[in-house]
């Protein structure tokens, strides 16, 4: 049952198991809609999971891709937005549930969440461009569907197209394209999808803010707080870029990137 009872700072705190993903994004939405009822996406999300019960013995991953595909997209209609991909609303869960639309990464993390709830296995995948789900045991041979495209399977040929850019017309997707993020890994993509957004959009400060959110709910995310001190030095928050960088430099292991880290605040130090 859906319960938001937990802040952003709380939810920084607790194991990543605890984390429940489509209420954790929920959560962050909140913060953008002041005052707004949550009730009713929380019953929303409640009604999703009742109609998966339908779904109970479905036993192999293929079975449980299927039933998550007919409930979210036959039933609740829930699509990629494919017209205006890049619009910031399609990684804003709560315009997501009130569209019904979003980005892979939104709509991964509410399949995902709703499979776990009927005791499934389910991942969002960490791969380039395209989040996708990945039902089934992580040792098993992975089963692969795509919420931005109604849940339906993704074939080897259907991801190397996917990954296209990233492998090239001749590459063969590999272990590490499909990797499963952990949750605090997809709530972090998901605020980076934000946040990029706003940048290229001219608003530096709304960014900031969600980097501000990043660090807070996944505070070992390294990239999270070189971003957010990239932007702090930008508005010359010089002190606030400083704090960051040293918070970096205490969850990063990389010696290239500790190294980098160090120079930096020493050229901050001197400026």
């Amino acid at each position: 049952m859906c319960r938001m009872d937990a802040d952003i700072e709380t939810i920084g705190l607790l194991d990543d198991d605890e984390i429940e993903l489509d209420q954790a994004a929920l959560a962050l939405s909140e913060l953008d809609h002041e005052g707004i009822e949550i009730e009713p996406y929380c019953a929303l999300l409640d009604e999703i999971a009742d109609r998966l019960e339908d779904y109970a013995e479905a036993e192999t991953p293929e079975a449980q891709g299927e039933a998550l595909a007919k409930v979210f997209h036959e039933e609740f209609g829930f699509v990629g937005d494919a017209d205006s991909y890049d619009a910031p609303l399609n990684a804003d869960l709560i315009r997501v549930l009130d569209r019904r639309q979003g980005l892979p990464v939104s709509l991964s993390l509410l399949y995902v969440a709703a499979a776990r709830r009927m005791g499934w296995t389910a991942h969002a995948t960490n791969t380039p461009g395209h989040v996708l789900v990945r039902i089934g045991d992580e040792d098993a041979e992975p089963y692969l569907i795509d919420p931005f495209h109604g849940g339906t399977p993704v074939s080897d040929h259907r991801l190397a197209t996917l990954l296209h850019d990233t492998i090239g017309p001749d590459g063969v997707p590999g272990p590490e394209h499909i990797a499963p993020m952990t949750n605090r890994d997809v709530l972090a993509r998901l605020l980076l999808n934000q946040a990029s957004r706003a940048e290229r959009s001219g608003d530096p400060v709304r960014a900031l803010a969600l980097y501000e959110r990043m660090v807070l709910v996944a505070p070992g995310n390294a990239d999270g707080w070189w971003e957010l001190a990239r932007l702090q030095l930008q508005l010359r928050d010089v002190a606030a870029a400083r704090a960051s960088l040293s918070a970096m430099l205490e969850v990063t292991r990389d010696p290239a990137r500790r190294e980098l880290i160090t120079s930096t605040l020493q050229a901050i130090s001197t400026s």
